[in-house]
This record gives structure tokens, C-alpha cells and sequence, in this order.
């Protein structure tokens, strides 16, 4: 049994983590980190864990054998700087401080997108975990990327109010979500460069990424549509999507329409793909706290570890 700490752990991806590690087989929670709430237990934050999980949240850490970063962006670094961890403890951040710039002193991260980077996840001691956004999308377009039929890429996406975070903006308030809707950063969102990165790193030739994103009036969950030009016949782009997914336990790609409800509660991403013409749009849905954050971490600690990559995620989609 490894040893685990959560660092952040009051906040939502850290409490999904909680939800996910506590069953999993292979590890042990040893901490649960939080200045915020420390002296509480985690089941008064969060009544479902009553009975899952008692632990006293703390602003001590331990030594462990695997770390996990849950702290708002740019946060990781500071705390990092700040805090003793041993060289080879694994380091799973899921803020946004190391997908760009993966450097830390003597550590170097890995962008831990499992699809493409899992030889370079094996075995890794510093993982930067994908943005919610960045792993919907990138998911939708990677196939395209790879054999170069990439160019201008207008995309449009919705998420819930998890995604905003646990503290309470005016934006995720219940009288101003429910019923409602509005895009948000158009056309400047901070997951554009991100994925931008990576495909640029898969594409022969110049992309440019137009993503227009939207609130939901919904929890989790995240569902994004990509349309690009091509007159590679629909039937080729499917194949190519399912060639290149072939061996992804968590990516299905389907002939019938997709929705979110398909994925809410699961690590999955599943795509489908509509033509018309020249025109294609790729759709994509996720849950943002699993295969958005929490679930790919675990997934990325998995592999990481020399795991099966599915311990811990084989998790039922909600139905109604």
C-alpha cells in the first residue's frame, strides 16, 4: 500500500479525489491538507464521505509516497517552494503551474494526458494534470492532429458550476446559474494555449484555435463541439478516430448522438463526429471532476506507478 496526501483537500477536486483513493486498492490515505479548514473533519465539509471517510483535515503535511496538488492555480508552485517533498515521491498537480512550463527546480513534469503521453508517464515522479477544457477538447481534435488536418478550428463549449470551484462567486450563485446561461472568456480562455501546445506538436502545419466557452445551469459535466473544414469522407474520419483511440480504455467514440449524462460520474470521454459538406464537428463530453481533474489523476497515477490504468475508475454513468 502506497501512501497518499491531498493537498487542498476541502476543495472539489480534492474531495473527488478522497471519493476515488478511498477504495482504491493500492493505496492508503495518510493526510488530507488544508489551512483553511484544519481541526475539521472532511464529512462535515462533505456529507457524503460520512461513514467513507473521517479524517481530520490538517495543515501539516507528511512524507508519502504520492502527492496531490488540489490548490487554486498558481498556488502549486509557491507551496512546493515552500514545503519539503521527498525527490521520489510522485507529484500529481491539477492546477495549471507546470502544463506550460513544466520546470520546477530538479523536477520536470510530464503533461499527463494519458492518450498520448503514457510511455512518458510511466515510471514519472512529476505529472501536470490537464485542464477540464484542454482534455474535452483535445480529445475531439488529437486524431485530426496527428495526421495534419488541422487548421482554423472553431469550438464552443459548455460546463457545469463545479467548474468555477468550491468558493462562492456571483457567477455560480443558485438564483444567477439556475435557468441561465453565458459565455465566458471568448476567444481568451487559459486552456487555449494549453492545448495549443500539444497539438501544434502533432499537426504539420499552423492551427488556430477560436474556443468560445460557455456556463451551464448544471453541476459537472462538460460538452464541447469542434468544427473544422475537410473533405476527408466521414466515414474515413471514423476510422481514424477509432484506430487511434483502439487501445484507450476510457475513450469511445460512437456512431449515435452523445450526452453528457453518458459520462457524468465516470473517467470516460466519448465523441462523436457529424458531416455535412465540407464542414465536421467533432463533439465531446466529460465529466470536468473526473476525466477533467481527479479521475485522470488517478488514472495518471495508475500508469505512473506501473498499475493497471483503470484501478479505481470503473465507475456506472448516472441515468436519470
Amino acid at each position: 500500500m502506497k501512501k497518499v496526501g491531498i493537498v487542498g483537500a476541502n476543495g472539489y477536486t480534492g474531495s473527488e479525489l478522497i471519493r476515488l483513493l478511498i477504495f482504491h486498492p493500492n493505496v492508503h490515505l495518510s493526510f488530507l491538507y488544508s489551512r483553511s479548514n484544519s481541526g475539521t473533519k472532511i464529512s462535515d465539509l462533505y456529507p457524503d464521505l460520512t461513514t467513507v471517510c473521517e479524517m481530520v483535515l490538517t495543515d501539516k503535511s507528511e512524507d508519502v509516497d504520492i502527492l496531490f496538488l488540489c490548490l487554486p492555480h498558481k498556488e502549486s508552485n509557491n507551496w512546493l517552494t515552500h514545503n519539503a517533498v521527498k525527490e521520489e515521491t510522485l507529484v500529481i498537480d491539477l492546477g495549471n503551474d507546470f502544463r506550460l512550463d513544466g520546470k520546477l527546480e530538479n523536477r520536470n513534469f510530464i503533461y499527463g494526458l494519458p492518450e498520448i503521453n503514457k510511455k512518458q508517464l510511466l515510471g514519472a515522479k512529476s505529472i501536470a494534470n490537464p485542464g477540464c477544457f484542454a482534455t474535452a477538447i483535445q480529445l475531439a481534435l488529437l486524431p485530426l492532429a496527428e495526421k495534419g488536418l488541422l487548421n482554423d478550428v472553431y469550438t464552443t463549449g459548455i460546463t457545469g458550476s463545479t467548474g468555477a470551484g468550491q468558493s462562492l462567486q456571483p457567477t455560480t450563485h443558485f438564483t444567477w446559474r439556475n435557468d441561465n446561461i453565458s459565455a465566458y472568456k471568448t476567444l481568451t480562455h487559459q486552456h487555449v494555449d494549453e492545448i495549443l501546445q500539444q497539438l501544434v506538436s502533432f499537426n504539420t502545419s499552423d492551427i488556430s484555435l477560436n474556443f468560445v466557452p460557455w456556463r451551464g445551469d448544471f453541476t459537472r459535466g462538460i460538452f464541447t463541439s469542434s468544427m473544422m473544414k475537410t473533405e476527408v469522407e466521414l466515414s474515413d474520419i471514423e476510422q481514424l478516430f477509432e484506430d487511434f483511440y483502439a487501445d484507450e480504455p476510457f475513450v469511445k467514440v460512437s456512431k449515435k448522438a452523445i450526452d453528457l449524462k453518458q459520462v457524468v460520474n465516470t473517467n470516460r470521454c466519448v465523441i462523436q463526429i457529424e458531416k455535412k459538406g465540407n464542414v465536421t464537428v467533432i463533439h465531446s463530453a466529460i465529466d470536468n471532476l473526473l476525466k477533467g481533474a481527479s479521475g485522470q489523476a488517478v488514472q495518471n497515477m495508475n500508469i505512473a506507478m506501473g498499475w493497471e490504468e483503470n484501478v479505481g475508475l470503473n465507475l456506472k454513468p448516472i441515468a436519470f
